[in-house]
């Protein structure tokens, strides 16, 4: 029996969510890699876990984006995850500034505060 097509809404549901594995597997790698130089071994310790949460919830949207048809509320919950991680950043830029080259963190938090709910609305337009 042939599987039938993706709906729009789980088309849009799915581009968000490799969107998000794309980023989170990249960026948690990176951050892996990397660490928290010049500072304390507590602080680089936090940053690399840290970055093992991010890349795990890569692989998990990864996941998700090729089952998009069998998911429910774990499409919200990653969405509430990539959301939080938004707002994370509102409270660094509010509390120590916007770090440099502008462009670039922008870049990061925009997404981050819009792709929720345009994943959450399709996920829900499409049950």
């Amino acid at each position: 029996m042939p599987v039938p097509a993706l709906t729009n809404s789980q088309i849009v549901v799915q581009v968000c969510l490799l969107l998000t594995a794309a980023i989170s597997v990249v960026g948690g790698s990176l951050q892996m890699v990397l660490g928290q130089p010049d500072t304390s071994p507590r602080l680089d310790n936090v940053h690399r876990f840290m970055a093992g949460v991010y890349l795990s919830t890569g692989l998990i949207s990864l996941w998700a984006a090729f089952t998009v048809r069998q998911q429910g509320t774990l499409v919200y919950l990653l969405a509430l995850g990539v959301l939080a991680a938004g707002f994370g950043r509102l409270v660094s830029i509010r509390k120590v500034g916007l770090p440099e080259p502008t462009a670039v963190w922008l870049g990061y938090l925009i997404p981050e505060l819009l792709i929720p709910f345009v994943m959450a609305g399709a996920h829900y337009a499409g049950s």
